[in-house]
């Protein structure tokens, strides 16, 4: 007997960490229009395993993809964390050779920050943290990260979500999937994960991906 067909509408799942880029994702799904269930996961005594015990345990069914979105200064700074991330990115390349629902290992290098800093159109490079304080005119850090409309912030006046997939997309990257989008069949493929950890020296993302598949 064969398995019935799954019905799938035009949904994701994204898990992520931090308040900013809870933020940020939260407000971009209701300006956009796009149907997101986003799942925050507290990094604190949990780390990359607390990302892989919650796609387990809550991840969804009927969704086109999954998006794992974490940052990259955890695994650089503590021996433990490199090898909960390798598990982590382990368990996501599994699901694809499964053929299950896709699920997008995204990394940002150090940090969302970072990312962030990358909407100006002014951002050349500097200390992201120096970036926020001087150009953007944030107090600390802190005030940054717990701005709720982050996202209006970052798509107004000069600065641009544009900015930033151009500069990505031309950029070096510790780790980027290769996959295939067939819209006939409303379906997602992830081929291959690639994870090159010469490049955690540079600062980057893969970000632009997220952007490029709930846009298709």
């Amino acid at each position: 007997m064969s398995r019935p067909t799954r019905m799938l509408r035009r949904k994701f799942e994204v898990f992520c960490e931090g308040d900013t880029e809870y933020n940020y994702i939260n407000h971009m799904r209701r300006k956009q229009g796009v149907e997101i269930s986003l799942r925050p996961i507290n990094m604190k005594g949990g780390g990359y395993g607390n990302f892989l015990n919650e796609i387990k345990t809550k991840g969804q069914v009927n969704c086109l993809a999954r998006f794992i979105i974490v940052d990259a200064d955890r695994m650089k700074t503590n021996t433990g964390e490199k090898a909960a991330f390798l598990r982590l990115l382990d368990y996501c390349r599994q699901q694809n050779r499964k053929k299950a629902i896709p699920c997008f290992l995204i990394l940002d290098n150090p940090d969302f920050e970072y990312v962030a800093c990358l909407h100006a159109a002014d951002f050349s490079g500097q200390a992201s943290e120096k970036f926020i304080h001087d150009r953007m005119g944030f107090p600390s850090l802190a005030t940054f990260k717990s701005k709720e409309d982050v996202y209006e912030f970052l798509t107004s006046g000069s600065y641009r979500y544009e900015h930033m997939l151009e500069r990505l997309r031309g950029g070096k990257k510790a780790l980027y999937n290769k996959y295939v989008i067939r819209r006939q069949s409303y379906s997602i493929e992830i081929r291959e994960t690639i994870f090159d950890k010469a490049n955690l020296t540079v600062r980057g993302s893969n970000l632009e991906e997220f952007f490029d598949v709930i846009d298709w």
